[in-house]
């Protein structure tokens, strides 16, 4: 008669479960549930957007492909429109014009900005109150600034040039054909030089103390400091304001109609403008809904061309 095998001494093996034990049931997990709550903020916005903004553009797209007049029928001409639009010297003048302003004021107050951002970083005296002061301007509205500067050109800076005999200086330079942009990019760069610096000011206050301090010891002297430290550091800011005043200056619309209304003639007429007058005024609204859909893809692939070339850039500094 055998007998049963002992157990004694022997130690039982923990029992482990198998990965068929460790699978759960497919589908969310409980905790990862999306709240209702963000899609009642979420979907509201939405639909906002689509019918106030996406409405519009798809509308305008297709009355580009029409001629119709802002009123009355219209029938479709297909792509005259947009052939037309290259053929209208009027147009092509005001796009030249509102290209030239916008480079030219988007040099301006990037370095005037980032000037008055470094002078405000430093320590000096009242800063606080000097960040204020430079903070006004973007506070008042555009076209109540663009009259008050018509006043002054018109009227103030010609008495003071008459004044201290400079009569040559003694005129209003709004009249003036040939210059008449200068007063408009005097204008501008000074209302949007407000919002760059408080850009700029924010990437300066990210940078590390002590890294200007080693860079002291070095012997590295201020021009270095920026041009090594300082530029290569904020160059994210650079990039955000280098586009967002790009795309703001070529939608450029309030502050020529308070200086010179697109005058003396046509000679200040920017791209807004000419749609506004020939869409709303003068009974192109097919044709300048066209004008509006090559101005809204030419500010797209520009700004994108600029993002991208900025950004690579940062990555050499």
């Amino acid at each position: 008669m055998t007998a049963p095998a002992s157990t004694s001494g022997t130690t039982a093996r923990p029992t482990t479960p198998s990965r068929r034990d460790n699978i759960r049931p497919s589908g969310k997990r409980p905790g990862n549930k999306t709240p209702r709550a963000f899609y009642w903020m979420v979907i509201p916005a939405l639909v906002i957007f689509f019918g106030l903004h996406t409405v519009p553009v798809l509308t305008g797209m297709f009355f580009s492909l029409t001629n119709y007049a802002g009123y009355g029928t219209w029938n479709f001409v297909g792509f005259s429109n947009y052939l037309n639009l290259f053929r209208d010297d009027r147009v092509l003048a005001s796009y030249a014009f509102t290209f030239g302003f916008a480079i030219i004021s988007t040099i301006l107050v990037n370095v005037i900005s980032l000037s008055v951002a470094l002078g405000l970083n430093s320590k000096i005296k009242f800063k606080t109150g000097f960040r204020g002061l430079f903070f006004i301007p973007h506070i008042l509205a555009i076209l109540i600034i663009g009259y008050v500067f018509n006043y002054l050109f018109a009227n103030s800076i010609p008495a003071i040039f008459s004044a201290i005999g400079l009569d040559a200086f003694a005129t209003n330079i709004l009249a003036d054909p040939n210059f008449a942009w200068v007063g408009i990019v005097f204008t501008t760069v000074w209302q949007a030089a407000a919002f760059n610096i408080i850009l700029y000011l924010a990437g300066l206050q990210t940078i590390q103390p002590e890294i200007y301090e080693a860079a002291a010891i070095d012997g590295a002297k201020t021009w270095r400091r920026f041009r090594s430290i300082t530029f290569p550091l904020i160059g994210a800011y650079f990039t955000i304001n280098m586009v967002l005043s790009f795309k703001s200056f070529l939608q450029v619309f309030d502050q020529i109609v308070a200086l010179t209304n697109g005058g003396p003639g046509t000679s200040t007429e920017s791209i807004a403008l000419v749609i506004f007058r020939g869409g709303f005024q003068g009974g192109e609204y097919g044709y300048q809904m066209a004008n509006a859909v090559v101005y809204l893809f030419a500010i797209i692939i520009l700004s994108f061309i600029q993002l991208r070339f900025l950004q690579r850039r940062e990555a050499t500094y």
